[in-house]
């Protein structure tokens, strides 16, 4: 086994809700500060793949008459409606840069979270996986939901990537930064992640 792989083989690269709704301006559920990350989103994953990371890419699909998404958000799937993120549609792809490759590992969420009702916990607990870097949008709701569930199952790290993850503005994603470093989760800049040694 490669020397990479031995020092990063329990952990996994989270990059969530990388899609064209999420981050293009002018989408159904276009987050602000998410454009603004694409390039160090990139950058995260070609670190992982330097290391032998396992990228795990967690990506909203709903049906596209909507009976699979929260009650609050019902009315973007009317008939007249831009229905974010539906299966097969060209907003629910990853933004340009951003590629699945053979190896990699695509997990679909419907919730916020993408532990929520999906097998993500089953499927690193079977890999091995006991550390998780994310990275990807929105700050206060699937990177905030992911990472306290992560805590709470006992992952034995938590890393957000600083600015590889975005809110609707800086205010809003430092507030949640602060509630996730307060419980324990480490927020390196990519720099700083890039300089990690284990």
């Amino acid at each position: 086994m490669a020397e990479a792989e031995l020092k990063w083989k329990n952990t996994a690269l989270l990059v969530i809700d990388m899609q064209k709704d999420f981050i293009f301006p002018g989408g159904p559920v276009h987050v602000k500060g998410g454009a603004a990350i694409v390039p160090n989103v990139v950058k995260a994953v070609e670190e992982a793949r330097s290391r032998e990371i396992p990228i795990i890419w967690v990506v909203r699909e709903h049906d596209p008459l909507g009976r699979d998404v929260e009650l609050f958000r019902r009315h973007f799937y009317a008939a007249d409606k831009p229905k974010p993120t539906s299966k097969g549609s060209v907003g629910a792809e990853l933004v340009d840069g951003l590629v699945i490759k053979n190896g990699d590992y695509k997990l679909v969420k419907t919730r916020f979270s993408a532990f929520f009702n999906t097998h993500l916990h089953s499927y690193l607990q079977g890999a091995g996986i006991n550390k998780l870097v994310v990275t990807g949008v929105q700050t206060p709701n699937c990177i905030r939901q992911t990472v306290f569930d992560a805590v709470a199952l006992d992952y034995h790290k938590v890393t957000v990537i600083v600015d590889a993850t975005a809110a609707a503005t800086p205010d809003v994603h430092i507030a949640n930064i602060y509630d996730m470093t307060n419980i324990g989760v480490a927020t390196p800049t990519l720099g700083e992640w890039c300089k990690f040694e284990d």
